[in-house]
């Protein structure tokens, strides 16, 4: 609806998926602070879940046992728990890139920002991820 009723704004400096992925990621920033963050994409919901959509995502191994099964979905709402904990900034362009697979010159015009400032933003998220995850890791003994 916010495209339709927005279309009129529309001034072509950049291409439309390019606007219409801007108009979702304003709407889906509003969303989650509205709701506190509580609640996360399909995809996350579906990793924490155990929804059968996960099938399509997981690897397909020669073993397959609830308890690997198990692990993968602990694994996942481990990720989910610091991936909530980043900035928003390097959240949106982390997600963006990762689970939608856009390339860092669409995440700059997405996010109204420069190509640099996107390296920037996914250098510090994964730095920060990997700092959380391995203090995580090291508390369990693995």
């Amino acid at each position: 609806m916010e495209v339709y009723e927005s279309i009129g704004s529309f001034r072509g400096e950049s291409s439309l998926a390019t606007w219409m992925y801007r108009i979702a990621v304003n709407k889906s920033l509003q969303l989650l602070r509205k709701r506190d963050r509580k609640k996360r994409s399909g995809f996350f919901e579906a990793l924490q879940n155990g929804n059968d959509e996960i099938e399509d995502i997981k690897d397909h191994t020669l073993f397959s046992h609830p308890g690997v099964a198990l692990e993968r979905k602990e694994q996942a709402t481990i990720l989910m728990r610091a991936i909530d904990k980043l900035a928003e900034r390097q959240r949106t362009a982390f997600t963006l890139h990762k689970m939608e697979q856009l390339s860092y010159e669409e995440i700059a015009d997405i996010m109204e920002t420069s190509i640099s400032a996107v390296e920037s933003l996914m250098h510090r998220a994964k730095k920060n991820l990997q700092e959380q995850l391995y203090s995580y890791y090291k508390k369990q003994n693995f």
